[in-house]
């Protein structure tokens, strides 16, 4: 079995689109269903993240795209964004594996934000050295970094790397 981890390009846009939307299944019912819509990301969103800066890679197996991990750039930070694997590929490592491969490309602090009621997201990055940020500094962050609405800062959480807890937390910033 052959993979790859490579950048997306505008030709990957539909596959990057039918991942992110196959994944996000798992937060239906999960998810206060006020933040919940059908498709998860519509087109025009997906298209908006990217025209905002993020650079979405792939992880290819056998020549098939069945992960997608996006990074931005943002202020001080480095945003890990719309982390997806197909349902049919989970538990294989592939979303650990993109994330260590882009956390190496990596040289600022980097934060990620995901929905409070997706402890298998949360548990996820935590096994990968990531850490809750009190809900002061989300309530912070959020706004600052993702300019999400009110209510889906009332329902996420941000996590962050060492070089955060670093910098932003021991007295650094």
């Amino acid at each position: 079995m052959a993979t790859l981890i490579r950048p997306c390009t505008p030709a990957d846009f539909d596959t990057v689109y039918a991942i992110v939307n196959d994944a996000a299944t798992a937060y239906k019912g999960v998810i206060p269903a006020d933040r919940w819509h059908d498709p998860y990301m519509p087109r025009a969103e997906l298209r908006a993240a990217i025209d905002s800066g993020v650079q979405f890679w792939g992880f290819e197996m056998d020549g098939q795209l069945v992960g997608i991990m996006g990074v931005q750039p943002v202020q001080d930070v480095t945003l890990i964004r719309h982390a997806y694997v197909r349902t049919s590929h989970r538990r294989h490592g592939i979303g650990g594996q993109l994330l260590h491969f882009l956390l190496a490309q990596i040289s600022t602090p980097t934060l990620i934000g995901t929905w409070a009621a997706a402890d298998w997201a949360i548990r996820f990055y935590e096994k990968h050295g990531f850490r809750l940020v009190t809900p002061e500094k989300k309530d912070r962050l959020l706004p600052k970094y993702w300019g999400v609405p009110a209510r889906q800062i009332e329902t996420s959480v941000v996590l962050g790397d060492q070089r955060w807890f670093d910098e932003h937390v021991e007295g650094r910033k």
